[in-house]
């Protein structure tokens, strides 16, 4: 995990069946930004032997949600559903770890746009993505 000083510890929620699943976990978050981080292990390659592409587009997808549900507030949580992704594949990963950094581009009160980039830990740029998001309501944790 990289160390990152844009993630509150009490904001970390319990990780999902998919994300301990694969592997990764989010690394940084705060309003409009997330960055998600996943080692490169044999359950993520295809048979090819290299990461396969949906992981790429797991992590950027995860990643651009989260840039958008950041509440700030670890009792108040915010969802998203994604209604459109693009996804571009660049390069092949060449280190041990992916790195997937989001960013929010713009939107309203019932949808956003994120953008976000996966990378390995030596800056190869390994593919990119766009994604149109429709906000949930928001769940008030007890």
């Amino acid at each position: 995990m990289t160390e990152h000083p844009l993630l509150d510890p009490n904001l970390l929620e319990t990780p999902y069946a998919l994300q301990k699943h694969l592997g990764f976990e989010l690394t940084a978050w705060r309003d409009g930004f997330a960055i998600i981080e996943a080692p490169l292990a044999p359950i993520l390659m295809n048979r090819q032997g290299i990461p396969h592409g949906g992981i790429h587009a797991t992590l950027m997808d995860s990643a651009m949600g989260y840039a958008g549900c950041y509440t700030g507030d670890p009792n108040l949580q915010q969802m998203a559903l994604t209604l459109s992704m693009t996804v571009n594949f660049l390069a092949q990963a060449k280190g041990a770890r992916l790195i997937a950094t989001a960013q929010c581009t713009g939107g309203g009160r019932k949808t956003y746009f994120a953008e976000a980039r996966v990378e390995d830990e030596k800056g190869t740029l390994i593919a990119t993505a766009t994604g149109v998001f429709r906000y949930r309501s928001l769940v008030q944790k007890a």
